[in-house]
């Protein structure tokens, strides 16, 4: 009777259905989004900014480090689930140091997730047309390869990819 169409129908639908990857517009890539890593903010004093987070809202926070091939100090503060990174310029040709001529009381910066593979993130972001700012990936704070997307190619949004 009716219970048994109904059966039929919803069987011939789910074989009619596209498998699960597609029907959530995930496209089959040779590399995977992991989490987010970091939320990167400009600071125009860091001792103030470190303070805040240590004294006032009670986080633990890493000592300052300095990246020379990336023109700035980096602090890390832990969140549980993620971190905040804090920069800092350093030295005058920082791209940190333009950023706050800019934004005088400093702002978020950039967003990082993790891949399990950048080279082929790098490949196949290529082939999208995603532009990436360095032929070649970088050495990030936490010490693993990183490299940076656009922010025109991200809605504005400046993206680090770290490898997992």
């Amino acid at each position: 009777g009716l219970l048994t169409r109904l059966q039929t129908s919803a069987a011939t639908t789910r074989t009619l259905l596209p498998s699960s990857s597609c029907s959530q517009n995930i496209p089959s890539c040779l590399w995977k989004l992991g989490r987010l890593n970091h939320v990167a903010i400009v600071v125009p004093d860091l001792e103030k900014a470190l303070s805040l987070y240590k004294d006032v809202l009670g986080a633990q926070v890493s000592e300052a480090v300095a990246l020379p091939e990336h023109g700035v100090y980096t602090v890390f503060v832990e969140l549980g689930n993620t971190k905040l990174e804090l920069l800092h310029p350093l030295g005058e040709k920082s791209p940190i140091a333009s950023f706050l001529e800019k934004n005088k009381t400093g702002g978020m910066h950039h967003i990082c997730i993790e891949v399990d593979d950048i080279k082929a993130a790098m490949t196949e972001l290529k082939k999208k047309k995603i532009r990436i700012l360095s032929e070649e990936p970088k050495i990030g704070a936490h010490g693993k390869p990183v490299i940076f997307l656009h922010p025109k190619d991200c809605h504005g949004v400046l993206v680090e990819l770290e490898q997992a």
